[in-house]
């Protein structure tokens, strides 16, 4: 029997995933195709937890768990809120069981593309369109496949495929501001995550691996809104000077994007999508755990039922999950950062 040959566009942890479960299952032809230049061309972000039944659940489908768990941060499960006027701590979730706990993100990457077969990311080749069972590089050739894969992530080519929507800012703006070693930063975020919220702001802070902290300042401003240090520090004027600590630094700029709630598409036999390429949602500590889930269960549909049957069986189920949780979280960012623009 053939083993099918399938594309996967994008070496983000959800690709890789699905890459590693199929490889598990012994299909031998299956291509990662990702447009940056090596796995170290940029910075892969900060510090995930992966969830008891959806992330490590991938994670154990790929035949990881071990590795996973010994780089896993379990004391970075520790949840700190503290008032913004007077930093004072109001609550605390301290650090206990293993549902939930941290790894960096370049951490988890490193270990999923060290378990593929050598080759299997096409790197610096990444998909620039697709159809059903075929995909345009961006060399300008074209190849065909049994399945087309799209785990291209928020402005993913492969989903206009399948579907004409794209994602719209939701109006809600995070600044990153990264530290490295700074004592009094790193008491007030803890082992993990520390939160501060009034009158529809609110910062909240994550602790990395090696002492590193990302910070984030959060408001609702204007798409096109790039606030210096100085203009934050405006915005948060009334807030304790230990927390406003946080802001000062390089400022980097993320309007937050989702898709339309809900987010379907007619079955299309020859292509599908995982991932924020299916279900682009506001992040509220979901997005990798469901990437993760869509790119284990879809390489086990596949494995089971054959390419077809198994992409149906596989949307089937990862459709209407993906819509529950894009409303709740479109919910939940409501609720986060309430609906008070910030004057610029």
């Amino acid at each position: 029997m053939t083993t099918p040959r399938i594309a996967i566009a994008g070496a983000g942890l959800g690709g890789l995933t699905c890459a590693r479960v199929l490889q598990q299952h012994g299909f031998t032809d299956v291509t990662v195709f990702e447009r940056e230049s090596s796995p170290d061309a940029r910075q892969q972000g900060g510090t995930i937890d992966l969830h008891a039944d959806s992330g490590q659940q991938a994670i154990r489908a790929a035949g990881l768990y071990d590795q996973w768990r010994a780089l896993a941060r379990f004391e970075g499960q520790e949840q700190r809120k503290v008032d913004h006027a007077t930093a004072a701590l109001v609550e605390h979730e301290p650090a206990e069981g293993d549902f939930r706990p941290e790894i960096d993100r370049g951490q988890l990457r490193g270990l999923l593309l060290d378990s593929l077969a050598p080759g299997t990311v096409a790197w610096g080749l990444g998909v620039t369109g697709a159809a059903p069972h075929e995909v345009t590089l961006t060399d300008g050739t074209t190849a065909t496949f049994d399945l087309v894969i799209g785990a291209d992530g928020a402005w993913s080519r492969v989903r206009g495929a399948v579907s004409a929507a794209v994602p719209r800012y939701t109006g809600v703006l995070f600044v990153e501001v990264r530290h490295d070693g700074d004592e009094a930063l790193l008491d007030l975020t803890g082992q993990g995550t520390m939160v501060a919220d009034h009158d529809g702001l609110m910062l909240w802070s994550q602790r990395s691996s090696g002492d590193h902290i990302r910070a984030y300042a959060c408001l609702r401003a204007p798409e096109d809104w790039q606030p210096s240090t100085a203009d934050l520090l405006d915005v948060y004027a009334d807030w304790h000077p230990s927390l406003r600590a946080f802001l000062r630094g390089e400022p980097v700029h993320r309007p937050l994007y989702a898709l339309p709630v809900p987010h379907r598409w007619d079955p299309t036999p020859g292509v599908t999508l995982l991932g924020d390429a299916a279900h682009l949602m506001p992040p509220l500590g979901v997005g990798a755990n469901l990437a993760l889930q869509d790119a284990a269960e879809l390489a086990l549909a596949v494995a089971r039922d054959g390419v077809d049957e198994g992409v149906r069986a596989y949307e089937s189920v990862m459709v209407p999950r993906a819509v529950d949780f894009a409303e709740r979280t479109e919910a939940g960012l409501l609720d986060m950062v309430p609906a008070r623009p910030v004057r610029v």
